[in-house]
């Protein structure tokens, strides 16, 4: 069994912060969201595994190298332009060389992972495994129809009165039988907007007559493509797996509740922290109030500020900010600093090497 990830993609509905990042590459919970299907996948004994990339592939490199840190072997497909999510599984044949496969998408999250779904692929030897979860808005999605005695009969994308509450996220499961959509008179064709589609690949092997499974995922999933959508999955993760753990230096005169995660190297002087936050190693916190669902990454100071319910990146500055700092994403290296005229809310969504002068 192998498994491929997708991490291509230009992330636009996070520029600016994409403009200069991978979206793989941005953290939720100070962690790559790269690494949260990464490890799900290695989590459920998957060795080898193939992630598609374009050119932001250094960075993704820098973060997984060859995959030996988690036992892995990972091997990097590029993918020079975007074509569609059924693009994705054409250009790994080389890579998967017969063997079945999943394949999960870069930027979503499973909070319960996807070993039952894997474990039922595993079991059925089935030529294709759709999973499915229940989606408030699943006419934005793919979405499964049965016929009368429960059995999967064709995927729709986006219709327009969806039969059930249930919708396909990223994470889909094949055998080596799927590469035969791509070949031949009957092969699958670009849809409308010039992309292989997902769903016709189980279309054409339901229609096909292979094998067509169908599993539940349980717990919640995120796609955190969107500036709102991952501040909510940050907090999601963060409440999820809530903790303390101190390994910086706090003096006396500072307030920490239950939930904070403090970093090596970091110090907190003269500040109050409500958890559940997590703060990177080497950050200086003086004089300031850090409120809940706050990430801070590595390297950054905050002094004289208060801040909550955001994401920094590292390297982050923010000193002699007077009005408090919430719903916030701000990008690397960034510094925001007070000057002379009032401003009583703020609200950032601030790309790398940024920096922006406050009025006092």
């Amino acid at each position: 069994m192998k498994a491929i990830i997708a991490a291509g993609g230009k992330g636009t509905r996070l520029y600016p912060l994409t403009y200069t990042s991978n979206k793989h590459m941005l953290p939720i919970a100070n962690k790559a969201l790269l690494l949260y299907p990464f490890e799900d996948i290695v989590s459920v004994g998957i060795k080898e595994i193939g992630i598609i990339v374009n050119e932001t592939r250094p960075s993704i490199e820098k973060l997984i190298g060859d995959g030996s840190n988690w036992g892995a072997r990972v091997t990097y497909i590029d993918q020079p332009i975007a074509m569609g999510l059924a693009h994705v599984v054409k250009i790994s044949e080389k890579f998967i060389n017969g063997d079945s496969f999943v394949y999960h998408l870069g930027d979503n999250i499973f909070t319960q992972g996807i070993k039952r779904p894997y474990s039922k692929f595993v079991k059925s030897k089935s030529d294709a495994m759709l999973t499915m979860i229940e989606h408030q808005e699943n006419y934005r999605l793919g979405v499964p129809f049965f016929d009368e005695d429960g059995k999967l009969i064709r995927v729709v994308e986006k219709p327009e009165n969806p039969p059930n509450r249930f919708g396909i996220p990223g994470l889909y499961m094949f055998g080596p039988k799927v590469f035969e959509a791509f070949k031949g008179k009957d092969q699958i064709k670009p849809s409308a907007r010039g992309e292989l589609e997902i769903v016709d690949l189980y279309n054409y092997m339901i229609k096909k007559g292979y094998k067509v499974e169908v599993a539940e995922l349980e717990g919640e999933w995120r796609d955190p493509g969107k500036f709102d959508d991952s501040l909510e999955t940050n907090k999601l993760i963060m409440d999820l797996n809530k903790r303390t753990e101190i390994n910086g230096k706090v003096d006396k005169d500072s307030k920490l509740a239950d939930g904070v995660v403090l970093g090596k190297g970091s110090t907190v002087t003269n500040s109050q922290i409500l958890g559940p936050v997590i703060i990177g190693d080497n950050v200086e916190i003086r004089n300031s109030y850090i409120g809940p669902y706050t990430a801070i990454g590595d390297s950054c100071e905050i002094v004289n500020a208060k801040i909550e319910y955001s994401i920094l990146l590292p390297d982050v500055h923010l000193v002699d900010v007077r009005g408090k700092i919430q719903a916030s994403m701000i990008g690397s290296h960034t510094e925001i600093r007070q000057t002379k005229e009032r401003v009583p809310v703020y609200s950032f969504m601030v790309a790398d090497h940024c920096r922006i002068d406050l009025p006092f």
